[in-house]
């Protein structure tokens, strides 16, 4: 699955530069630039990590932390603060809050990433295993190949998204407007059909002959990787 990060910044900027490097790393972005309305964000989908700035309009970065800390929805988000206070005093009080780690401005790209990394394998590791296995299908986040029974099948990229998120979670039903916030982002605006067209020739590419269709259609939900399908293997 495609690790989602939320960054809360109020500078422009900074915020330009994080998200051209995050979505180089192949990791869904969203953008903030209020403390008040990360928090109503929160409330209706939580990311995989947070970048969040000290300093905000609204509601500053660390009383935010600290709300989402008391949340049982939110206790366990990875959270690193970003911010130009860089004394030990402040350190101190950013991490005591419950921010799991701290980085002073102006930061490394490249340590920054590092450390996101680093929190997403202890939080989320399965956002780092770059091989992906449901019944005759693999996927390989590193080579970007799809493989059925040997054959290897050419994919689109944006069908080769699709694929990788619904395989992350064989089952699950997913409604279009959740695929269009998961593979294409929220930022994007398209209609909910194009999921359909999309869906369309995922199955053409990955079903041949009389092979089990692995995306299960839910009538007036939505679509699954068939969760029969991917325990078969």
């Amino acid at each position: 699955m495609i690790a989602r990060i939320m960054v809360v910044e109020d500078e422009e900027p900074i915020t330009v530069l994080l998200r051209y490097n995050l979505e180089a790393e192949g990791y869904r972005v969203e953008t903030v630039m209020r403390g008040d309305e990360a928090e109503v964000r929160l409330r209706e989908a939580v990311p995989d990590l947070m970048l969040l700035d000290w300093m905000l309009p609204g509601l500053s970065g660390i009383e935010l932390c600290r709300r989402i800390r008391l949340r049982a929805e939110t206790e366990r988000l990875p959270v690193i603060m970003l911010t130009a206070r860089g004394e030990e005093g402040e350190r101190v009080r950013g991490l005591a809050t419950g921010a799991d780690d701290y980085v002073v401005k102006p930061f490394s790209v490249p340590e920054l990433l590092a450390r996101i990394r680093a929190l997403l394998r202890r939080a989320k590791p399965e956002h780092l295993s770059s091989l992906l296995k449901s019944g005759d299908i693999e996927l390989d986040r590193e080579t970007r190949r799809v493989h059925r029974s040997g054959r290897e099948i050419t994919l689109g990229p944006t069908e080769f998204r699709l694929l990788e998120f619904l395989m992350q979670s064989p089952g699950r039903v997913y409604t279009r407007e959740q695929l269009l916030d998961g593979v294409w982002g929220r930022d994007v605006y398209i209609d909910e059909r194009t999921v359909d067209v999309h869906i369309g020739r995922l199955r053409k590419a990955v079903k041949r002959g009389r092979e089990a269709d692995p995306i299960r259609t839910v009538r007036g939900s939505g679509y699954a990787f068939n969760e029969r399908f991917a325990g078969a293997a």
